[in-house]
């Protein structure tokens, strides 16, 4: 693994951003750790930084020769902020970028599926992670979380779909790999966990390990778009809950072999994380 250059992660606090951090520089990495509020990071170096504020670009690039990008949070269109900054990045001198995308949006697809399809003709090294689900989006602060803590309920509009939800974990050690191999994958890897599961199976099992009788309470798609409204806006919302019908309809019922394959070690099942969070007091 090469051990040169500067890595500036970009959402270095929240889900994958943090762990990524973290996992870099255990491993003895330069880390510049990028936020809105320059949040100081164990072992690296913080600095502001702000998708939609371009002042703060210049500063968080400096002295970088790699990016992990995390894409503006509920932003339809993404590429009409990412790609200047992609573009100044590689006049900065950045010459390797992973960026953090879906299972569910191919190259070219909606959202940051635009910024995939530009990536490579960008930087001669790259990666595009496509995660699936994550396994926090139950036990941390998302939607899902709050209602099981608050409802005993998750509701979602995928009726019976099977998804192979993945430790946040597992993709930062992905993350580090694409970041910081010799050789840069230069492709799109789709991520998965070890197990394709329901809904009514992950509420299944977190009532098994937690002791709170919990439920997978089903929605019509219009009745999920309804309730993210109230979340986020109205067309990140239908482009959720057009995900959950995707979902309903088996997009995501699949496994793949990407994690141990890049990482040498299986990925984490949804219940060994979940005893362990419930262990920690998480």
């Amino acid at each position: 693994m090469s051990t040169t250059g500067t890595t500036l992660v970009i959402g270095a606090t929240g889900t994958t951003g943090s762990r990524t951090v973290a996992q870099l520089t255990a491993a003895g990495h330069r880390v510049k750790a990028a936020g809105r509020r320059a949040t100081p990071v164990a072992d690296a170096e913080p600095v502001r930084f702000d998708w939609y504020s371009p002042a703060t670009h210049a500063a968080a690039l400096d002295g970088v020769d790699r990016v992990y990008l995390v894409p503006p949070l509920g932003d339809s269109d993404p590429a009409a902020t990412m790609l200047p900054f992609l573009r100044q990045a590689r006049t900065a001198g950045v010459h390797r970028a992973v960026l953090l995308s879906s299972s569910a949006i191919p190259e070219g697809g909606p959202a940051v599926g635009t910024v995939h399809r530009a990536l490579p003709g960008l930087f001669a090294q790259w990666a595009v992670l496509r995660p699936s689900w994550f396994m926090q989006n139950f036990t941390g602060t998302h939607a899902h979380a709050r209602s099981i803590r608050d409802e005993g309920s998750i509701w979602t509009a995928t009726e019976s779909g099977r998804v192979g939800f993945i430790d946040a974990e597992d993709i930062a050690a992905v993350a580090v790999r694409a970041l910081t191999d010799e050789q840069a994958p230069n492709t799109d890897l789709l991520l998965t966990g070890p197990e394709a599961l329901g809904y009514d199976d992950i509420a299944a099992i977190v009532t098994e390990v937690t002791g709170r009788p919990v439920v997978h309470r089903r929605l019509s798609y219009e009745q999920m778009r309804d309730r993210l409204t109230t979340q986020v806006p109205v067309e990140f919302a239908a482009l959720l809950a057009g995900m959950d019908r995707a979902i309903a309809a088996g997009a995501e019922d699949r496994i793949t072999d990407t994690v141990l394959r890049l990482t040498g070690r299986p990925p984490r099942t949804f219940r060994a994380l979940l005893e362990s969070e419930t262990r920690s007091g998480s």
